[in-house]
């Protein structure tokens, strides 16, 4: 993969300095880096416009009993076990790096990629923090040179296929607070932290910066 940003040098702005020691940067991701739900764009990238519409169908159900029990995590469990389920790993992860070659470039916010080279350059450690899927947002998190991706795992069976289930919780809310004490201990504080919805506000608390919908670009 060739990547989105790569081209670019990654050099200090003015006035900035390097960053001594590590220093963990969080970012959300979809609406936060991007300008759109990259999971949903996937499955509509994926299943073609005579497969998306059908899959929608088949979730119906879900999207009615949505509007009920404002559960993200049976919404997309749904979503996941309609349009993906028996799905090899490697199949997916293929996917994955077509869709990110082919929608990446329009993708992100230009203000939120801006802000997240700052960082690299001062040496930090950016990570992405995220509710979708981490095997669809694998291939972004590399081209933008994420430190870490944390996200929500997907359920295998024993022939390596999807389940149509979660081996994780929704990494949203207090779920992300959590995976980031895992990944880099109890007493984890970030230098800063970008989100924009109520499911980033735990992440942003953590945080010394926080950055609450700053981002604005269209791309």
């Amino acid at each position: 993969m060739n990547g989105f940003f790569k081209s670019a040098p990654i050099q200090l702005a003015e006035g900035d300095e390097p960053i001594e020691g590590p220093v963990l940067i969080a970012f959300d991701f979809d609406g936060t880096l991007t300008v759109k739900d990259s999971f949903l764009a996937f499955l509509r990238w994926r299943a073609g416009p005579v497969g998306y519409p059908l899959g929608m169908l088949k979730i119906l159900p879900d999207l009615i009993g949505y509007l009920f029990h404002f559960n993200r995590e049976r919404l997309k469990a749904a979503a996941v076990k309609a349009f993906l389920k028996g799905v090899t790993r490697t199949r997916l992860e293929a996917d994955a790096w077509r869709f990110a070659e082919y929608i990446g470039p329009n993708l992100f916010r230009s203000d939120a990629v801006a802000t997240w080279r700052r960082w690299r350059a001062k040496g930090a450690r950016p990570v992405i923090v995220t509710a979708s899927p981490d095997i669809v947002v694998a291939p972004f998190a590399r081209s933008l040179g994420a430190d870490t991706l944390i996200g929500t795992q997907l359920a295998f069976d024993d022939e390596d296929r999807v389940t149509g289930k979660f081996l994780t919780p929704n990494c949203r809310g207090p779920e992300k607070v959590r995976r980031l004490r895992e990944a880099f201990g109890e007493d984890v504080v970030l230098a800063a932290a970008y989100g924009d919805t109520k499911g980033d506000r735990e992440m942003l608390g953590l945080a010394d910066e926080r950055g609450y919908r700053v981002f604005t670009a269209k791309a």
